[in-house]
């Protein structure tokens, strides 16, 4: 096995190692990071294989091409992590929900109110829907005032994405967090 030559069947989209490599000319970055110079890909190849490692295109976009001798295992193990690590650091932003109702009291809302800001200090976005009922659905002006109450309420701390809109028999608003 140490004598063998390895070959990589798995290419990603975006690196190519050995054999995949068509270009005529490339710029060949040894494994200690010293610069071997532009070479013809076949001659870089010849250089990795003696070495027992691959040949790894690393700037498909540069005028020539620039290649790495290292082992593509290794290589793919080190994306592999720092790929986990940014999708750890990166913040996702959820949709949370507070239902209300036409006729809820000042203390009902002030409740829902606290529950939104906690939702809005955290840093999701709130989704804000009222159902209307039967002939509710005729006093949509209702609604939009406990919408802007509600707004007056969490004023300081949001702001409004989507202003409320109907939609079948429900009222909507979105509100997101206020960058300082």
């Amino acid at each position: 096995m140490l004598n063998q030559i390895r070959r990589y069947k798995i290419i990603s989209k975006e690196v190519q190692i050995n054999e995949a490599i068509r270009d005529k000319e490339v710029r060949l970055i040894d494994s200690d990071g010293t610069m071997l110079g532009i070479m013809s890909s076949k001659d870089a190849q010849k250089i990795a294989d003696d070495k027992k490692l691959d040949l790894v295109k690393i700037s498909p976009n540069a005028n020539p091409p620039v290649c790495k001798i290292l082992d593509y295992g290794k290589y793919r193990y080190e994306m592999q992590k720092r790929e986990k690590e940014a999708r750890k650091k990166q913040k996702t932003m959820e949709v949370k929900e507070v239902r209300l109702s036409p006729y809820i009291e000042s203390h009902d809302l002030n409740v829902k109110a606290k529950n939104a800001s906690k939702f809005l200090t955290a840093g999701d976005k709130v989704k804000v829907s009222i159902r209307f009922r039967g002939r509710e659905r005729d006093f949509t002006q209702i609604g939009f005032d406990v919408m802007n109450s509600l707004l007056e309420v969490l004023g300081d701390i949001c702001t409004v994405e989507k202003k409320p809109t109907m939609e079948g028999r429900h009222m909507i608003m979105i509100l997101a967090p206020k960058n300082n």
